[in-house]
């Protein structure tokens, strides 16, 4: 399954076996403090069959990967974050609202280019053959951006926009 637009997934209480591969279709998973990750169908010999095994890894890393799907035990959402699983921890309650608010954050930046560059990290991640071809593919894929919403936004930036740690649009 590829998606074609950026999904940020907001997680409270467990991600666990078909929960867990469901949340690592997003970007980005914001999770709540007490929020547990996990394959906990080890236990009862079913596989994972919707991506876990494939995204997790990529994700996390090997080692961390089987760690989870072999051991099937319980991650924390500060353990999942220091492993990148997790993108950010929130208080309880409050993922739903984080994750809008990064939705909302999205949806103000020039949507070509950040759709192409996030098309560009998953063929690096699963589909190129080689670094050259990651980067032939990312420059191809980019180089219509510049003309399209590039320069405008170089322009804005010379004209002072952006400086000095200054980012509202």
């Amino acid at each position: 399954m590829r998606i074609v637009k950026p999904v940020i997934c907001a997680v409270s209480g467990y991600a666990v076996a078909g929960g867990l591969e469901l949340s690592l279709l997003g970007d980005m998973r914001v999770a709540e403090e007490d929020a547990v990750f996990g394959v906990f169908s080890r236990r009862f010999g079913v596989p994972l069959i919707d991506g876990g095994t494939v995204r997790l890894q990529a994700i996390v890393g090997l080692g961390r990967a089987l760690d989870m799907i072999l051991t099937g035990r319980p991650v924390s959402a500060q353990e999942a974050l220091s492993m990148g699983l997790a993108n950010r921890v929130v208080p309880k309650g409050k993922a739903l609202e984080e994750a809008t608010k990064i939705a909302e954050q999205l949806v103000k930046f020039p949507q070509l280019c950040i759709n192409r560059d996030r098309d560009s990290c998953y063929y690096a991640a699963f589909e190129a053959k080689s670094l050259e071809d990651g980067l032939r593919y990312e420059f191809d894929n980019g180089i219509g951006v510049v003309k399209e919403e590039g320069i405008a936004g170089a322009k804005r930036y010379a004209g002072g926009q952006g400086r000095s740690g200054n980012f509202k649009l």
